[in-house]
């Protein structure tokens, strides 16, 4: 007894000893504050109870101060409750140092408030001890329920989902004090509607204010599509208190019915090789519609080896489409059935008895489906739908180029009709009863029929059966090139610059593929001295240069040449050349352009120049007949007195004439004949006239007639020229007063039919008449006696070459007659 007396004693020792710890340890950290801060003193805290019930102003406290005893003193309060944060909170007496609370606090708006007090002398209000401080501390009551955040929620997932968790999550929060039970709440499932599966709340994270909702069993779509669960927050406080939140969840269907074929058979019927949707199959599912819980997926398990069909859903109706991709070529009529498989796309989910059933697999249903199969009449088929065949170009007609080998289960080949349906240069034939493809014409690979080498021809076999049918092979001609083109000019007309260089590129084409094409070889046609003018550069090649070898005078040449493909195949052909002064690029100076749209003033113009050209036929026609003669009209020069020119072909009377041997020609070997005719009377049989006044040899080249002027080299023996269009008289410029005019005068020596006569019969070595008058030919730039200017008798043309700079420099009487021609011409609008 005494022992256990002893015990008690010990443990009431302990009980005591620590009840005064924790009073010492609480005091402590009262008293704690009791700090000094710039002269500020805590002198204890004050515990008030929130949200007082009343009556205010109730006492709190009462200050005391000793300077009491030596001054008459009063207090004054400040800072938080007084002067600072809430206001009107806390008052004081200012004699007697009794505090006041004023109203109720909320303790989760003001938790604590510090004030300080000052002892100031009343009479002359002067502190008279140090700032001196207190704390009230709010005590908390359980004045707040727990609160849902958010108080609603609703969330939806599958009717096949798995035991455990839901998508529903709530959350709370309770505004007392921290860590009392004031703030510490449980929830829980207050209700549910419908009340299976049985729903409950599970702790997220470890916090009891984060709870979501869990499940045991499976929810059946059929027979509940939304469920409505309450759920209560409830704290441990004194008097205790709660909330309540709503939560709504909506089940979506699932496959939980499986789909069924609409009827127990089904049949069908295709022609054979026809290729078309032949069945559509509909299903039964109690599934929502357009979900994949009710969408049909077919499958062929049986009957389909081949892969001759195919099943597919259409997507509106949820039906079963079967088509025929493969075509097969029957016998006879036949059956082939198939069998049909369908399911969801979705797998199949069962809940029996509130538990979801699993490890079982149910077999999908099935259907038969019979395709007749109905057999056609097929058409003939070639050995090869492509035939390639090799032949050479400019083969003999009646070449057989190929003969079709056809093949018919249906019909008698020897009963099958060939047609030839596609043949574009109509080169072949077709036998009708064996399908032989014969030429009927030679093949040309230059044929814009070819490409690439290849000429393409069509074919149809036809059968005699019910309908007909027709097959078709393609006969692909490949041709072999041949020389058969010789070679040719890409273009035969060019200019050359003569004042800027001595060539032009002369380029060939051939038609043949190599080797039968390029390189090319070049000669040049004609006579030998030809080749004193021109020359190739190179000889073989592509292309090539022809090349001047002499200075030329500006006009149309035209150079024979002779062009050798690789195989040796040769052409003549003709190259024409225009001489030419270029001012930019290869462009003549002064030619005009090929086209060219005339406006209303150029068609004015060309009519005045007809009107023109009227007037002066009119003019010359009165001139002939009246048989006047214009006179030489003397020039009025302003440097040396009045001068007349001369005719340039006058020639004094000459001697009787003597026949002189003449060449095959009719012309003298080394004479130089002056004519005043018309150009026709020098044409023989070795001459012919060429296009723009051009006289051509039999050799291939010639002269022209530029600027009033015909010329013409023949070996450097004969010269021979004659005035532009007035070959009986002569053209004279006059200038008087600045006007241009022209004369003209007949020469009284000889008629235009007894100079034609004469020329006629020297040319062709005729003798002359006995009263025709002796004379000896001159130079056909003879005009008489010599210039009194030594300067111009001096003047050599044929030993200046090309050096002209002497013309720069004639004197003052030719630059007067250079004067008076320039004025011609500018009035006149002459272009050189």
């Amino acid at each position: 007894m005494t022992k256990i007396n002893v015990f008690l004693f010990l443990l009431a020792l302990v009980e005591v000893t620590a009840s005064n710890r924790h009073f010492a340890h609480n005091r402590e950290k009262r008293d704690a504050v009791l700090i000094r801060s710039k002269r500020r003193w805590v002198l204890s805290t004050i515990d008030l109870e929130e949200n007082m019930p009343g009556p205010f102003p109730a006492e709190l406290t009462q200050l005391f101060n000793d300077k009491g005893e030596n001054f008459n003193i009063k207090f004054r309060m400040k800072e938080q409750g007084v002067t600072a944060g809430t206001l009107d909170i806390f008052s004081i007496d200012e004699t007697s140092g009794i505090v006041y609370v004023r109203r109720s606090i909320d303790r989760e708006v003001n938790p604590f408030f510090h004030v300080d007090f000052d002892v100031l002398d009343k009479k002359t209000g002067v502190e008279v001890d140090k700032t001196l401080s207190f704390n009230v501390e709010i005590k908390d009551k359980n004045d707040n329920r727990p609160e849902f955040s958010p108080v609603t929620i609703r969330t939806a997932f599958p009717e096949n989902i798995a035991e455990g968790t839901l998508p529903a999550t709530l959350q709370a929060h309770d505004n007392d004090q921290k860590d009392t039970p004031n703030s510490q709440f449980t929830m829980s499932v207050l209700s549910q509607e419908p009340t299976v599966p049985k729903l409950s709340l599970k702790t997220m994270g470890g916090s009891t204010k984060i709870q979501q909702l869990a499940f045991t069993g499976c929810f059946d779509y059929d027979k509940a599509k939304l469920y409505k669960v309450l759920v209560e927050a409830r704290d441990q406080g004194t008097p205790t208190l709660s909330s309540t939140a709503t939560v709504f969840l909506d089940i979506i269907d699932s496959n939980t019915h499986a789909p069924k074929f609409s009827a127990s058979r089904y049949n069908a019927e295709v022609m054979e090789m026809e290729l078309k949707e032949i069945l559509r199959i509909g299903v039964i599912d109690k599934d929502t519609p357009n979900t994949p819980a009710s969408n049909a997926v077919f499958t062929i398990v049986k009957g389909n080896e081949e892969g001759n069909y195919k099943i597919v859903t259409d997507p509106k109706t949820n039906e079963g489409v079967l088509s025929v991709i493969k075509g097969k070529n029957y016998i006879k009529t036949e059956i082939k059935e198939l069998e049909i498989e369908v399911e969801n796309e979705e797998k199949l989910f069962q809940c029996v008895d509130g538990k979801p059933v699993t490890g079982s697999k149910t077999k999908p249903n099935s259907v038969k489906v019979d395709v007749k199969v109905i057999d056609m009449n097929d058409a003939p088929v070639f050995k090869k739908s492509t035939e390639i065949v090799y032949r050479n170009e400019n083969n003999d007609p009646g070449d057989v180029l190929f003969i079709p080998e056809v093949k018919d289960e249906d019909s008698d080949v020897n009963k099958l009709r060939y047609e030839l349906v596609q043949d574009p240069a109509k080169w072949v034939t077709i036998d009708p009863h064996t399908g032989k493809i014969t030429t009927i014409v030679k093949m040309d690979r230059e044929s814009p029929f070819v490409i690439n080498g290849t000429y393409p021809l069509v074919i149809h076999a036809t059968d005699d059966g019910q309908p007909p049918a027709t097959g078709t092979c393609t006969v692909v001609i490949y041709l072999g090139d041949v020389n058969d083109n010789a070679p040719f000019l890409i273009s035969n007309q060019t200019v050359m610059c003569g004042n800027k260089v001595d060539r032009v590129n002369v380029m060939a084409a051939d038609l043949d593929k190599p080797p039968f094409g390029k390189p090319f070889s070049f000669y040049l046609g004609g006579e030998e001295d030809l080749k004193e003018l021109w020359k190739l550069e190179p000889t073989t090649g592509d292309n090539t240069s022809l090349i001047s070898l002499k200075s030329l005078l500006f006009g149309n040449y035209t150079v024979p040449l002779k062009i050798q493909d690789q195989q040796g195949l040769e052409a003549e052909t003709v190259m024409q050349v225009i001489v030419c002064d270029c001012a930019g690029g290869n462009v003549c100076r002064g030619r005009l352009p090929y086209f060219s749209r005339l406006g209303p003033a150029g068609i004015g113009l060309m009519l005045a120049g007809l009107l023109l050209l009227i007037l002066i036929l009119l003019f010359c026609f009165l001139w002939e007949c009246g048989g006047k003669t214009f006179q030489h009209i003397p020039l009025n020069l302003k440097e040396e007195g009045n001068q007349t020119l001369i005719k340039y072909n006058e020639e004094g009377g000459g001697s009787i004439y003597k026949p002189e041997p003449i060449n095959s020609v009719g012309l003298k070997k080394s004479s130089k004949i002056v004519a005043s005719a018309p150009p026709e009377h020098f044409f023989t049989d070795g001459y012919r006239k060429g296009e723009n006044g051009t006289l051509r040899n039999p050799g291939g080249y010639g002269s022209q007639f530029s600027s009033g002027m015909f010329q013409e080299m023949s070996n450097g023996e004969g010269v021979m020229s004659m005035p532009n269009r007035s070959w009986s008289m002569a053209r004279t410029n006059t200038v008087r007063s600045g006007v241009s005019q022209m004369s003209r005068s007949y020469s009284m020596a000889r008629s235009d039919r007894n100079l034609a006569e004469h020329i006629d019969r020297k040319i062709y070595g005729l003798p002359e008449e006995k009263d025709y008058p002796e004379y000896s030919p001159h130079k056909y730039d003879y005009e008489g006696r010599g210039s009194n200017c030594e300067s111009l008798d001096k003047l050599s043309v044929s030993n200046l070459g090309e050096n002209l700079d002497f013309l720069q420099n004639l004197g003052p009487k030719f630059n007067t007659l250079g004067g008076i021609c320039q004025q011609a011409m500018q009035h006149k609008n002459v272009q050189l």
